[in-house]
């Protein structure tokens, strides 16, 4: 109980102080082993080292730097013409290639600020040309980019199963069915919201030539995922294939990204990374001194004896995410919440891919909302337009988002279908 309040009173302390999340990270683990653990300090690193030693961690910088290169390539602007070619006669037709777009470069990049610059940088000023309200074009790019973290590969459901133990494959599968349901219900969106701008008859010659423009672009997705729901790849082996695919496409065919090109891709990466890992060593050192101590039992026991309705808890949970995900990126509250309330979910008989899921997509509705929201944050540089007037646009996808979120918790077999 001493230890509780300790590290309750010191949380608060440091959130009050504005400390960096790294340091908050630190001073917790430090209390949790000088309480519960071995009252040594020095095995705060022994316990990072540990953690970190996974050959799943180095997918990360791998996806990192695959989604870099084809924003710098021109992977990006293939898929967005056959994307365009395939939706002209729609009502709203640029619109609903723009979602598509960000669908099929969200299961490259694994990334929703990547997929937003790189699809939005083209897009926004299109469809802004075409007659599409400011409004809607910024936020169906803004909530076209949140894609990147929910359809596979998603560098934060890799965070997720690092830190809850569960199988990425599992969750890149389960992370299918929930994707095409936002890309579906932003697309029809789409097309009734813009049904009174001119659209453009199909034209067959226009729909080959970007195909064959396109060809290599989308054949990534089909290799990448085909592979990992095939069996034939692991995450990690997906993550490898996709970078050297990713570089001999951009270097060899399409010959549009140069060496020094390359060297800034790395250096961006280098800077996430670097942001990333560190919290990642500390979360999943946290983790393993809780899990010894059996922390996570012990709160199963005391929840349960506050609430004994799985349908109170999934909501009380969701109202959390929601919450956090408005204060904290995804990956921060991935790295805290992640561990203590996925056994909580087990414990009221919610599976742990399911539940990383509906975690995902709640942290996904974070994205678009402030103060935090990183797409909101990215889109104010990006399209130079007023904070206000980025989260009035937003509004509408996400309330289509919380839309989708009830759905999946109702109908759980959205996402668990193709998981075996």
């Amino acid at each position: 109980m001493t230890g509780a309040l300790l590290i309750a009173g010191l949380l608060l302390a440091l959130l009050w102080l504005r400390q960096p999340l790294l340091v908050i990270l630190l001073a917790v683990a430090a209390v949790v082993h000088l309480v519960w653990g071995k009252g040594q300090l020095d095995y705060i690193l022994e316990d990072m080292w540990v953690s970190l030693d996974k050959e799943l961690i180095l997918s990360i910088p791998m996806f990192l730097l695959c989604g870099g290169v084809m924003t710098k390539g021109s992977t990006a602007r293939r898929l967005i013409g056959v994307a365009q070619a395939l939706t002209r006669p729609l009502p709203g037709g640029l619109a609903v290639a723009c979602v598509l777009s960000c669908g099929i470069f969200a299961a490259i990049s694994g990334s929703s600020i990547v997929t937003m610059l790189a699809i939005g940088s083209v897009m926004y000023p299109a469809m802004r040309a075409a007659g599409y309200d400011n409004r809607y074009a910024l936020g169906v790019v803004m909530a076209g980019g949140s894609l990147g973290i929910i359809i596979p590969p998603s560098i934060p459901l890799i965070l997720y199963g690092l830190v809850t133990e569960t199988s990425i494959v599992d969750l890149f599968i389960a992370g299918v069915g929930p994707g095409l349901l936002i890309l579906a219900v932003f697309a029809m969106h789409a097309m009734v919201v813009n049904r009174k701008v001119p659209t453009q008859p199909f034209d067959l010659a226009l729909l080959l030539r970007s195909l064959r423009e396109g060809m290599w672009a989308l054949l990534m997705p089909a290799i990448l995922l085909g592979g990992i729901y095939s069996g034939y790849f692991s995450a990690l082996e997906a993550a490898a294939v996709a970078l050297v695919y990713a570089l001999v496409i951009e270097t060899c065919v399409h010959r549009e990204m140069k060496p020094g090109q390359f060297y800034e891709v790395v250096l961006e990466a280098s800077k996430l990374g670097g942001t990333l890992f560190p919290l990642l060593a500390v979360a999943l050192s946290l983790n393993l001194v809780l899990t010894e101590h059996r922390v996570p039992l012990a709160l199963v026991e005391a929840m349960k004896g506050w609430i004994d309705s799985p349908l109170l808890f999934m909501l009380l949970v969701n109202a959390l995410l929601l919450a956090v995900g408005c204060l904290m990126t995804s990956g921060e509250a991935i790295l805290i919440l992640g561990p203590i309330l996925a056994p909580l979910a087990a414990a009221y008989g919610v599976d742990k891919v399911l539940f990383g899921i509906i975690m995902i997509v709640n942290l996904e509705v974070g994205f678009l909302t402030p103060p935090v929201g990183l797409n909101l944050l990215v889109a104010m540089g990006a399209f130079k337009q007023k904070f206000g007037l980025l989260v009035r646009a937003a509004v509408p996808f996400i309330l289509m988002m919380l839309g989708c979120l009830a759905l999946l918790a109702w109908q759980p077999w959205i996402s668990m279908a193709l998981v075996r």
